[in-house]
């Protein structure tokens, strides 16, 4: 019997999979959980084989998670809308076993959970092309201008908080606005988050 916890935040959800995963003969639920650190703590007490996790849950989102069940010995298979190849690549290095999307058919969540505990890995196949086909432009440096854009930072605040002068804040910006093809700030900002690039 393959036994897993399930965390998702929106109840109808969590428990329309509970009953999903409880109709096939070789699996049974044994913990359902609303966040990331109630699922941690299931896991722990239950030491299930797989858990079904979704990423963004208040508290400790589903990655927060999957790495601190990296060594568990809990296969972690990942449940979300979010097609972000920034999500991906972070679930990824986290070493979950599987990343799957919401609107993938049903009956693929069982088959995805056997495959799992076979030793293999699923990915939905979009995001893999995704992540192969488009990486973050930016160099670390204009990263971390752009995530102090996006606190709402100064120029002026931005360039005392990297030690650097105002003009070559603005030249980072300039070529942020470049490579990500946008006309202003606030679009940069909501592109960058879109494409699920902030770390």
């Amino acid at each position: 019997m393959i036994r897993i916890v399930i965390a998702e935040d929106q109840k109808m959800l969590l428990g329309a999979l509970a009953a999903l995963i409880d109709l096939e003969d070789d699996m049974s639920v044994v913990g359902s959980a609303n966040n990331g650190e109630e699922a941690v703590r299931l896991v722990e007490e239950h030491k299930p084989d797989v858990c079904i996790m979704d990423i963004e849950m208040p508290g400790m989102t589903g990655l927060d998670a999957a790495e601190k069940l990296n060594d568990t010995g809990c296969k972690v298979i990942i449940l979300t809308t979010f097609a972000r190849s920034g999500y991906f690549q972070r679930a990824v290095k986290a070493g979950v076993n599987g990343y799957m999307l919401k609107d993938s058919p049903s009956e693929e969540l069982a088959g995805a959970i056997r495959k799992v505990m076979e030793g293999r890995r699923i990915y939905a196949p979009e995001l893999v092309d995704e992540v192969y086909g488009e990486a973050n432009p930016l160099t670390e440096r204009e990263s971390d201008v752009l995530l102090l854009m996006s606190e709402g930072k100064s120029t002026k605040e931005i360039a005392q908080q990297l030690f650097i002068t105002n003009g070559t804040v603005r030249n980072y910006i300039s070529s942020i606005l470049d490579k990500l093809e946008v006309s202003n700030r606030i679009e940069a900002i909501t592109r960058f988050k879109e494409k699920g690039w902030f770390k």
